[in-house]
């Protein structure tokens, strides 16, 4: 199993997942023609993407779903909840292959892939992360959480990758350009987390089998590489070449899980 980025941010997220001939994208925050020029970056005909799973409706994670859903014939997977308020917000094209996620569901298998959704604090109708699971591998995904909860940490254990999110240092924060209402949004239990705030999960899990630690989701007006870099080292002292920090406008190297 491997992964990459395609852009990890405030203005647009996207995530390629492949094991053997299986290729999952999660989120489309960008529009078709800017996921086309970055799925080329990293060798991938977007025809060749089984499916799209959508993590929730805020627009840096669905904007260009629905059209290339509908371009590429990709089966579009998300909860109810999700399919339901961006309906509410722009119709979904009639021909797209919606695939929801119920909540009884525990986990959904595409192709090489065992996926399993899981609940996150944050502020939209039902948002969710996800655990994919490949030739004994186990890689998880974990953005958009004001917070960390009990079934996260349970979820998170014995990981062989993480895509964690490191939005924003909480001095920054305070001290930066947001109002304070989005200020309380940011920090709130249901907006994002900080640096410290994922660092003490990783002082929570099992980390003795973690191949690779990406820090995503950084802002860029209220967080530094730096500040990131320093908190996540702090509690995974012997990290070395195993953290990597992703970026808003450039795709990412391929990180494999052997």
């Amino acid at each position: 199993m491997r992964f990459c980025s395609l852009g990890s941010g405030s203005r647009g997220n996207a995530t390629l997942i492949e094991a053997g001939n299986t290729r999952l994208l999660v989120d489309c925050g960008y529009s078709v023609k800017e996921l086309e020029r970055r799925l080329q970056l990293v060798g991938i005909d977007p025809s060749r993407i089984d499916a799209l799973l959508i993590t929730h409706e805020h627009d840096d994670h669905i904007r260009g779903a629905n059209a290339f859903a509908r371009r590429y014939g990709v089966p579009l997977w998300a909860t109810q909840g999700t399919l339901r308020k961006q309906a509410g917000r722009r119709a979904w094209h009639a021909d797209v292959d919606l695939q929801p996620i119920s909540s009884s569901v525990s986990d959904i298998k595409i192709g090489e892939i065992q996926v399993t959704p899981y609940t996150v604090p944050h502020d939209s109708a039902e948002p969710c992360q996800f655990l994919f699971e490949a030739s004994h591998k186990r890689f998880a995904m974990l953005t958009d959480a004001g917070s960390i909860t009990p079934h996260i940490v349970s979820i998170l254990s014995s990981l062989d990758a993480l895509f964690l999110e490191c939005n924003h240092d909480l001095g920054m924060l305070h001290n930066g350009p947001y109002p304070p209402s989005l200020q309380a949004r940011v920090a709130g239990d249901h907006g994002h987390l900080n640096n410290r705030q994922a660092a003490k999960l990783l002082e929570s899990i099992h980390v003795e089998e973690l191949q690779c630690l990406v820090a995503g989701h950084i802002s860029e007006k209220n967080n530094h590489p730096d500040l990131v870099e320093g908190e996540l080292r702090k509690a995974i002292p012997d990290l070395n070449e195993r953290l990597a920090l992703l970026q808003q406008d450039s795709v990412s190297d391929w990180f494999d899980i052997n």
